[in-house]
C-alpha cells in the first residue's frame, strides 16, 4: 500500500499519495541526478578541460552544504514550497551555466550555483516527511522514497555514457535545464506540509541558535555524524569510479553505467527489505547492522585492492555490498536523527545534509590531491570513512521510542 499524507494543513493544495510520493522521490533524487548522469563523461571532460574536473563535484558539495544552512531555517519560517520554487530555478540556471562553461574554473563556478537550487530537493523532502509522519513510519516512507528515486542514479550514467557517444558532454547538462523546468511544473503538485501555526518566528539570530542547539544534541549528531562518515565513503566511490572503471580497467563509457546502476540496484533491493525491517527491529539496531555490513565490504576491497587480487571483480563485488547498506543506512539514520529534534526539522534536516554531502569534499579533494592512477587511493578512502561510521553506530544507545 503507498503511504499516503496526514494531516496536512487544509489551505494546503490537495494531491494523490502516489503523486506525492513520485514527486518527493524527485526531488530527493536531484543530488544524485546532477552528478552521476556526467560520471561517464569525466574522462572526457579531463581531457577536454585539461584539469582535474573531480573539483566540479567538489564546487557541487561546497555549494550544496552551504546552502542548506540558508535554506533550512528559511524553510522553517516560510513553509516547504516557497523554497522549493527558487531552488529548482537557481537549479536551472546553474545547469545552462555549466553546459556554456569554457574552462574548468567557469565550470566550477556554475556547480556551485547549480548545487544552491539542487539542496533544496533532498533537505526539504525530508523536512515534509518529518512534518507529515512518526519516527517509524519517517523510516518507511524514507525506504520507499529511495527505492523509487533509485531510478535516477541507475538511468543518470547510462543516458549520460550514452550522450557522449552521439554528442559531447556539454549537452548532458543542457539535458539537466530541461529536467529541472519539468520538476519546476511538478512542484504546482506539491503540497505545504508545515502549517502557519508550526512555522518559526525566530530571526537569523535564533536560526543560529538552533544550529547551535543541534550541534550540542548529543544524539542527533551522532547519526548524522554516522551519515556522514559513510557518505564520505561513498563519494570517493562516486567520484573516483569514473577513472577506475574507465581509465584502469579500461570499461568502455557507455558500459560504465551498467557497473554503476549494479550498486543502485543493490540499494533498491535492500531500502525494499528495510521497509518490513523497520517494524520488527529499532532503528539504531538497523543501523549498527548495515555500517557493520558496509564497513567489512570495504575492508575487504581495500586489502584486495592493496594485494591486487581480484581485479575489477572484487571491486565491483565488495562496492555492490558497500553500496547497498545506504538502502538501511541513509533511511535510519535521517529517521533517527530527526526524531530527536522534531521541533525543527527543517534546519536539522539542512545540518544533516550539509554535513553529510559536505563530507563528500573531504574525499573528493583526498582523490584530487592524492590520485595515483590506481584503484588504491579510492579504496583506502572508503574503507577509512566506513570503518569510523560503523564506530560511531555500534557506540549509539538503542531507543525503541516511537511518536
Amino acid at each position: 500500500m503507498t503511504p499516503s499524507p496526514m494531516k496536512i494543513h487544509r489551505h494546503t493544495v490537495k494531491t494523490s499519495g502516489l503523486a506525492f510520493v513520485f514527486i518527493l522521490s524527485a526531488l530527493m533524487a536531484f543530488t544524485s541526478l546532477s552528478t552521476d548522469i556526467y560520471l561517464p563523461a569525466m574522462p572526457l571532460m579531463a581531457k577536454d578541460l585539461q584539469a582535474d574536473v573531480e573539483l566540479t563535484i567538489t564546487g557541487f558539495l561546497i555549494g550544496f552544504c552551504i546552502a542548506q544552512l540558508i535554506w533550512g531555517p528559511i524553510s522553517d519560517h516560510f513553509g516547504r514550497r516557497k523554497p522549493l520554487f527558487v531552488g529548482i530555478a537557481l537549479f536551472i540556471i546553474g545547469s545552462a551555466g555549466c553546459a556554456l562553461s569554457k574552462d574548468i574554473s567557469q565550470i566550477v563556478f556554475w556547480r556551485v550555483f547549480q548545487a544552491l537550487g539542487a539542496c533544496t530537493g533532498p533537505m526539504l523532502g525530508r523536512a515534509m516527511i518529518r512534518d507529515l509522519f512518526s519516527r517509524t513510519r519517517a523510516a518507511q516512507m524514507l525506504s520507499t522514497l529511495m527505492v523509487i528515486m533509485a531510478i535516477a542514479p541507475i538511468v543518470g550514467p547510462l543516458l549520460g555514457g550514452q550522450m557522449i557517444e552521439m554528442s559531447s558532454w556539454r549537452a548532458i547538462f543542457w539535458l539537466l535545464v530541461v529536467i529541472g523546468a519539468l520538476m519546476f511544473m511538478a512542484l504546482n503538485g506539491l503540497p505545504e506540509t508545515l502549517p502557519e501555526e508550526k512555522r518559526v518566528k525566530a530571526s537569523f539570530c535564533g536560526a543560529v541558535h538552533n544550529y547551535y542547539a543541534l550541534l550540542t544534541n548529543s544524539r542527533y549528531m551522532r547519526f548524522t555524524l554516522c551519515l556522514s562518515a559513510y557518505y564520505a565513503a561513498a563519494y570517493a566511490f562516486i567520484t573516483d569510479s569514473p577513472f577506475v572503471y574507465i581509465s584502469f580497467f579500461g570499461v568502455k563509457p557507455q558500459y560504465y553505467g551498467w557497473l554503476f546502476a549494479l550498486n543502485i540496484v543493490g540499494l533498491m533491493a535492500m531500502s525494499m527489505i528495510n521497509r518490513r525491517l523497520v517494524q520488527r527491529h529499532s532503528l539504531e539496531w538497523l543501523l549498527k547492522c548495515a555500517v557493520s555490513g558496509a564497513a567489512i565490504a570495504a575492508l575487504v576491497l581495500a586489502f584486495g585492492v592493496k594485494l591486487q587480487v581480484g581485479g575489477i571483480f572484487l571491486i565491483a563485488a565488495a562496492v555492490l555490498v558497500f553500496f547497498s547498506m545506504n538502502g538501511v543506512i541513509a533511511a535510519t539514520s535521517a529517521a533517527a536523527a530527526l526524531d530527536a529534534v522534531p521541533n525543527i526539522a527543517g534546519s536539522a534536516s539542512a545540518l544533516m545534509g550539509a554535513l553529510q554531502y559536505g563530507s563528500g569534499i573531504v574525499s573528493s579533494l583526498l582523490l584530487a590531491l592524492m590520485h595515483d592512477g590506481t584503484p588504491w587511493t579510492m579504496a583506502w578512502i572508503i574503507a577509512l570513512f566506513t570503518v569510523i561510521s560503523a564506530v560511531i553506530a555500534l557506540t549509539t544507545k538503542t531507543d525503541v521510542g516511537d511518536d
